[in-house]
């Protein structure tokens, strides 16, 4: 496995920092969140609404998220308006798709081999019983 850059000896705090910001993003909804909001900020009723979560559960979720210093918000009237307050988690994000998509792609090509393999060696069965 090839890094992209030196890695750092760690402080023990510096460790639980990082596994704090992994936390962060291992909900489901969460995720669904910060998707909703990479195009601008929102409230709380536009992100029930795209995310297809209950008020409470999405009001859960962006304290989560807040606190976790990946989102911010601001009064405007009456609303809070939520926004990323790190648009590097997107960069983030896209190195696990990435990473998602080829290692599912090479399971794809060894299923398929196999299938290939398994439907080969069938009909070679299928050909000697004749």
């Amino acid at each position: 496995m090839s890094k992209l850059r030196p890695s750092p000896k760690l402080s023990d705090a510096a460790v639980e920092l990082i596994a704090g910001r992994f936390r962060a993003l291992s909900e489901p909804t969460r995720l669904k969140l910060l998707m909703a909001l990479e195009d601008g900020e929102k409230n709380v009723t536009e992100l029930v609404n795209l995310t297809g979560a209950t008020q409470t559960n999405v009001s859960r979720q962006l304290s989560a998220l807040t606190t976790a210093g990946l989102l911010s918000r601001r009064k405007s009237g009456l609303s809070v308006l939520y926004r990323i307050a790190d648009p590097g988690i997107f960069d983030l994000c896209g190195h696990v798709c990435k990473s998602l998509q080829k290692r599912f792609s090479q399971e794809s090509e060894i299923f398929g081999q196999e299938l290939h393999t398994g439907k080969n060696a069938q009909s070679a069965a299928a050909k000697a019983r004749s």
